[in-house]
């Protein structure tokens, strides 16, 4: 038998890559062993097998990066874990979202690949598959929004993901439209498993303050202890109306401003819709402004009777009547004209976040992808000072 010892030296700076030697110390003979360069890091590959590309996003607990794997040419999603206030070891976010993540397999999560780690205590990274774009982005460089056709295929495989994740006791706390990455196969997985929490039957107290606000559900907002998978379907209501509208739907900068948005949307809740409304610890902190009328139907005239049922059925005040994931895919709105169209139909898009990174000029246009030259056209500056100096001749 044999334990490690480290050495006493201590590195000036602890941002430093850890430069100690470790030994296998024999507790028979007390011979010295020195661990191999390749046993270091124990079953873990090490990150400089990894050639970084360049950062792709910010998630909730760590940067992301696109990489390219040297062993097998593979493009993957680098996301480099915080440690910025951890003194003992791995964050508890980080080992949720690695516990987490190790437990799905499912075409609509994203899929860990692999932990990987540096020399220092601090590069701990996971490896994941790399889907081509997040659906803020794609949202933020459109044109023109997505047809309904295919805002039903998205919301679809949305609702494929919760239905797996929640059957498996796993809420989310986190959805929105940035967290939902899309391959170029039209495939939807959900991402950025940083809040994510296992919960049990009865639900025991969380933090009430997850969640983006802008898809912050009513019962967070009034501080609820207890959370379930009411709180993500809150949060699909959210992302399907910004899909239908092409803009956030409850864009609030403050937690009173989100109810007063929330609000004017659905009117005011009550006992009667809400029985626990009253016994929310933060409903004494706000005084809510009484509107009697449900504003679905005006804020979106084009949608189905069905569309409006499920929009209404995902946005109850109770989270105990709230729509689950099983419930809302056996919707008739999924069976009705316009069809969710295949996920392979889905359009593909240029990969805006990587256009930034690369050039300083983007360009997203068919004809600089396929590489064809085109005239540079004047600016506008130049165009107005020919026709004023034109004008001040005559």
């Amino acid at each position: 038998m044999s334990k490690l010892e480290v050495g006493e030296a201590k590195a000036a700076d602890p941002q430093e890559p850890v430069t100690r030697k470790g030994y296998l110390i024999s507790l028979k003979t007390g011979e010295r062993t020195e661990i191999r360069e390749r046993d270091v890091h124990g079953r873990c590959r090490a990150v400089t097998e990894f050639e970084k590309l360049n950062r792709i996003g910010e998630g909730t607990y760590g940067i992301v990066y696109r990489a390219r794997d040297k062993r097998t040419n593979q493009i993957v999603a680098l996301k480099k874990v915080r440690m910025d206030q951890e003194k003992d070891g791995l964050p508890v976010s980080g080992l949720r979202e690695i516990t987490i993540l190790k437990k799905c397999k499912h075409d609509n999560i994203v899929n860990l690949i692999d932990v990987v780690v540096g020399k220092s205590l601090e590069s701990i990274f996971l490896v994941m598959e790399y889907c081509e774009q997040d659906l803020a982005s794609l949202l933020d460089n459109m044109s023109q929004p997505f047809s309904e056709s295919e805002v039903k295929c998205i919301v679809l495989q949305v609702l494929q993901g919760l239905k797996y994740i929640h059957s498996r006791f796993i809420i989310h706390r986190d959805l929105k439209v940035s967290n939902l990455l899309m391959t170029d196969k039209g495939c939807v997985k959900i991402a950025d498993f940083g809040l994510a929490r296992l919960f049990g039957l009865p639900s025991g107290p969380m933090t009430p303050q997850v969640v983006t606000l802008w898809y912050r559900s009513p019962e967070l907002l009034l501080g609820s202890p207890t959370q379930t998978t009411a709180v993500d379907m809150w949060a699909v209501g959210c992302i399907f109306g910004e899909l239908l509208s092409h803009k956030p739907l409850l864009p609030g900068n403050t937690e009173i401003a989100q109810l007063e948005l929330i609000i004017d949307l659905l009117g005011t809740p009550s006992e009667t819709i809400w029985p626990d409304y009253t016994k929310m610890p933060a409903i004494q902190n706000f005084t809510l402004k009484k509107q009697p009328y449900n504003n679905l139907k005006p804020k979106f005239p084009y949608l189905s009777a069905a569309g409006l049922r499920l929009l209404n059925f995902l946005f109850m005040y109770d989270p105990k009547k709230r729509a689950t994931a099983e419930e809302s895919l056996h919707s008739s709105y999924f069976k009705e004209p316009p069809l969710p169209c295949d996920p392979k139909l889905m359009p593909t898009f240029p990969q805006h976040r990587n256009l930034q990174h690369n050039s300083t000029k983007p360009t997203v246009s068919t004809t600089h992808q396929l590489g064809l030259s085109v005239p540079e056209l004047p600016a506008v500056s130049d165009l107005l000072g020919s026709l004023l100096k034109k004008s001040r001749m005559e």
